[in-house]
């Protein structure tokens, strides 16, 4: 048995920013750091939710540096977008550990729950080898309706 890699942290992730925005020739600068911290302490924020947290530490930072930070890191590979059924991308980082799970989406309240299942990640490979596919990446988005949702569609 094999011990599980320790969580990403803060520092390690900021480094990895700083390292790919130079390689990318861009300077990394106080706002794309903060901004940066902000998407490593939240999960699935769309462009504009993560505008608003990260104007709580920094009311200076405008929308489009977010924006622009935010393409720059989907383009150097430590952020991924996903789309959860809302009709936005929301993004996440994409590194160490947080590099690969899967997602139940509640169609009702939008509530994300991450999970991580290796019989279905050893499946997934099967399907995949059965018909002749080398698996490069893959993502999983299941849609349904969370426990509380369930409730009040009782009630």
């Amino acid at each position: 048995m094999t011990d599980a890699p320790a969580p990403l942290s803060l520092e390690t992730w900021l480094t990895c920013v700083d390292e790919a925005i130079v390689r990318d020739r861009q300077r990394p600068t106080k706002q794309r750091r903060q901004i940066a911290q902000t998407l490593f302490h939240h999960r699935h924020l769309n462009v504009e939710e993560l505008h608003r947290a990260v104007r709580e530490s920094d009311p200076t930072i405008g929308y489009a540096t977010v924006y622009r930070t935010v393409k720059l890191l989907e383009r150097v590979g430590l952020v991924n977008a996903g789309q959860f059924g809302d009709g936005t991308a929301r993004y996440e980082v994409a590194i160490g550990v947080e590099d690969h799970h899967d997602h139940l989406i509640c169609t009702r309240c939008a509530t994300i729950v991450e999970f991580e299942d290796e019989a279905i990640e050893q499946l997934q490979k099967a399907v995949a080898k059965a018909h002749g596919f080398t698996l490069k990446a893959h993502r999983m988005d299941l849609f349904g309706l969370c426990p509380a949702c369930q409730a009040t569609a009782k009630a």
